[in-house]
């Protein structure tokens, strides 16, 4: 519809000339008043009637193309909340809000300009070149030879500044990127007063994208004097030939002023085409980089059953049985009991989570996060995981939930294979407790409900007190109806903690992980929440992941890591007597005496 009523308005405004023409030529000539009024009056309802086409054709172009930007911004917002973490590690997130906010709206833009104005200025042009040979053929050729000199004009500066503007896209995600680490960075950066490194790296990298633009700003600057210039010089044409004609009776006065206007005409319309090729190819390049988003697929999801296949192809090349539900592989046996022994019994009920031989890389893998892990998980226990900062604790539980998918070998859940069930249903049976507390601006009540969104007041009542969190319903006004702001920032680190552990305990999970929970609390809370959690040790496993000792000490079993690799697994005493990297932990935090006390308990 827009490009229609577009039309409709270039053809109102084509008669425009030949209305001017009558009017000098009869009007004026004859001195004929009415004529000129009744001429006047035609002249303001082709101008009225274009109008309204146009007010029409601009609502139009203006609904398509913001219906279309939200479209595309849906679809990728969607897109982008199906692709796994390690395409959104890849990607990076400055790339994807630079895509989802400006690049869609150079789309939008280029779209609604696209339909005003393709249809609208080509026709235009050839228009007022078909009727200025109508008006005088003689004059034509200066149109065709004006018009192809603004062709080469236009085209050749589009073409010239298209490649800078693809570089001024790319600076902008540099800018983005640096602007979101300074402000989410700004304490740190406050803390070790490097404001001014800050802003000279700011600078740097907007001076680059100032300098991209402005080049590619003084070539397109270059379209309106030479393009005027171009035209200008046709009309002088015009009208040195057109007086010499009107002096011999070939043309009249009101022709050569039609041929004039036709040819202002063809200059405004060129001067729109150009701008709106400009906004058309900056549109196409941003189209790009979306689609270059939209084309990525989460490596978890396709083929995830054949995948799933060639990797226990793999766990057998290494030497682990192929058979999913094989659990009395000689090789699994060993890696989950250390020369010391731990619990093997063959009475004991089948493990709820089993790694076999798990190796992990992040990006192409070449480089190993873990390697060779293989250890029972079974209802009830509680797995403490420890090592030093880079060791993996946080990449092996990330394993779990399926966030990154196992390079080599595979997990089992009762007994299948994590990559052959469906994920939410994976998920929906795992309370999560990231490293760090992600909380939205929404109520208390909203945020605990995020993973369980039937669960009652007293429910999450119930996980506030079991998460040591009860104290916030009484120091933050509204209870339950406390708004949290963005990120948590109304409250202290130690209580974002215990509201995640709460919003992970409201769920009821089967399968528990807390990464590293406990950081911000101190002593007395972290020991009253263990002893809060040892309620649910009949229905729940529980994944600790800390760097503390004492939060993992009473574990069923407790995992050492040592650079991705299992140094040890056992009981606290086991690791005290078999480990050296476990024993070495301990006494950094334990005084001698402890040591010796727990091993000789």
């Amino acid at each position: 519809m827009a490009p229609l009523f577009k039309c409709l308005e270039a053809c109102f405004e084509l008669f425009v000339p030949l209305v001017v023409a009558d009017m000098i030529d009869v009007g004026i000539a004859r001195g004929d008043v009415s004529y000129i009024l009744s001429r006047g009056c035609l002249l303001l309802l082709l101008a009225a009637v274009g109008l309204i086409c146009s007010i029409t054709a601009q609502y139009f172009a203006a609904t398509a193309a913001a219906g279309i930007g939200r479209s595309i911004s849906d679809n990728l917002f969607s897109h982008i909340m199906k692709l796994g973490y390690k395409e959104i590690d890849e990607i990076g997130t400055a790339k994807l809000l630079t895509r989802i906010s400006s690049d869609v709206t150079r789309v939008q833009t280029g779209i609604n300009m696209f339909l005003r104005l393709f249809m609208r200025s080509p026709f235009i042009v050839f228009g007022s070149v078909i009727m200025a040979f109508t008006v005088d053929p003689g004059s034509g050729p200066i149109f065709i030879i004006l018009v192809a000199v603004l062709m080469v004009i236009v085209f050749g500066i589009l073409f010239g500044t298209m490649p800078y503007y693809n570089k001024v896209q790319l600076s902008l995600d540099r800018v983005t990127l640096l602007t979101r680490e300074t402000l989410s960075g700004q304490r740190v950066i406050r803390a070790f007063n490097r404001q001014e490194n800050e802003k000279e790296e700011f600078l740097s990298e907007n001076g680059r994208l100032v300098s991209f633009q402005l080049f590619a700003g003084k070539i397109s600057a270059l379209m309106n004097p030479l393009t005027l210039a171009a035209v200008n010089i046709g009309i002088v044409c015009l009208l040195y030939t057109g007086a010499i004609r009107v002096n011999i009776g070939d043309l009249t006065q009101g022709e050569t002023i039609a041929l004039v206007n036709y040819m202002n005409q063809i200059l405004v319309e060129l001067i729109k085409l150009a701008n709106l090729i400009i906004q058309i190819s900056r549109a196409l390049t941003s189209m790009k980089r979306i689609n270059e988003i939209m084309d990525i697929q989460n490596s978890m999801d396709v083929n995830a059953s054949a995948a799933a296949g060639s990797n226990e192809g793999n766990g057998s090349a290494n030497g682990t049985s192929g058979a999913v539900l094989d659990t009395s592989s000689d090789t699994a046996a060993a890696a989950c009991d250390m020369a010391s022994g731990t619990r093997s019994d063959a009475s004991a009920a089948p493990p709820v989570i089993e790694f076999r031989d798990v190796s992990f890389g992040y990006g192409s893998g070449k480089n190993r996060v873990l390697s060779d892990i293989s250890f029972e998980a079974r209802r009830g226990d509680s797995i403490g995981i420890i090592g030093g900062t880079g060791s993996g604790k946080s990449t092996l539980v990330n394993l779990i939930p399926r966030f990154y998918d196992v390079s080599e070998g595979s997990i089992l859940l009762d007994g299948k294979d994590i990559r052959k069930d469906d994920i939410s249903e994976l998920r929906s049976r795992i309370g999560i407790v990231p490293q760090k507390a992600g909380l939205f601006a929404m109520s208390l009540r909203d945020n605990l409900r995020l993973g369980a969104p039937e669960a009652d007041d007293e429910a999450l009542l119930r996980a506030m007190e079991d998460a040591q969190a009860a104290e916030l319903l009484t120091i933050k006004k509204g209870g339950l109806d406390h708004q949290i702001e963005q990120d948590g920032r109304n409250l202290s680190g130690g209580q974002r903690q215990r509201v995640t552990i709460a919003r992970a305990l409201a769920r009821d999970p089967e399968i528990l992980i807390l990464d590293d929970a406990a950081s911000a609390l101190d002593f007395a809370t972290d020991s009253r929440l263990r002893k809060s959690l040892r309620k649910y040790s009949g229905r729940m496993t529980v994944f600790i992941v800390s760097q503390r000792v004492s939060a993992v000490r009473d574990c069923d079993k407790i995992i050492v890591l040592s650079n991705g690799h299992m140094a040890g697994i056992g009981t606290h005493k086991e690791l005290l007597l078999g480990c050296p990297e476990y024993r070495e932990i301990c006494e950094t935090q334990m005084t001698k005496e402890e040591v010796e006390r727990d091993e000789n308990a």
